[in-house]
């Protein structure tokens, strides 16, 4: 329930329905009903605001958490504000495709904010002839590979909680971090087309090489 709000009026004063002698000639009694309606203004302001307090977009910030208790969901407490807003309004989809490999690669996403690979063991197939081998591996196997820009920021106990409480609870798993290829090196494999690129078109009778006939 919300606390005390200064300065709220309650839309409904006790007073007011009291008989017109207490409203005219009791001022003490008119006190005392003032005050109580500081105490009951909140409640009836939630009440009157009920749907703004389940929709992830108007409820306030410090019911944040429970809402998201709501669908299952941890928040970080370092998330600002808006990512708590917005992650609780995709935890729905999230928990309605929790325990698929796509509802984990995107809750991953979403709690760590980097690029992820899922290798499990199965696989499909089809086949005309019957007694076709069976495509995959009979042991249940999940590789989460993710790539973040910085590996020392990626905690790996907590991706590792994540991944344990959204895949299926028989299947093994096993976590990667893999460290992008520096900008640098990518810059050095495209200068030589760069270079060539800028040469002008005289650069060959420059160099001392005979003109084409």
């Amino acid at each position: 329930m919300r606390g005390l709000v200064a300065d709220l009026p309650s839309p409904h004063p006790m007073g007011r329905r009291l008989p017109a002698v207490y409203q005219e000639e009791d001022p003490f009694t008119m006190r005392l009903t003032e005050a109580l309606d500081e105490v009951l203004a909140p409640i009836i302001s939630t009440l009157d605001n009920l749907p703004a307090y389940v929709d992830p977009r108007l409820t306030p910030d410090d019911f944040l958490d429970w809402l998201a208790g709501w669908v299952a969901f941890d928040l970080d407490e370092a998330w600002d504000e808006a990512r708590r807003r917005s992650a609780i309004i995709r935890a729905v989809d999230l928990l309605r495709r929790r325990g698929t490999a796509a509802g984990l690669a995107d809750e991953v996403r979403l709690m760590t904010g980097v690029d992820v690979e899922l290798v499990e063991n199965g696989g499909t197939s089809w086949s005309l002839d019957p007694m076709s081998p069976m495509v995959g591996s009979p042991v249940p196997t999940l590789l989460v590979r993710v790539t973040p820009k910085d590996a020392s920021a990626i905690d790996v106990d907590r991706l590792d909680a994540i991944v344990r409480a959204a895949k299926p609870a028989h299947v093994p798993h096993r976590i990667e971090v893999v460290t992008p290829e520096p900008a640098r090196k990518a810059r050095a494999k495209a200068a030589p087309a760069d270079d060539a690129e800028a040469r002008p078109p005289d650069a060959e009778a420059a160099s001392g090489s005979d003109p084409p006939g």
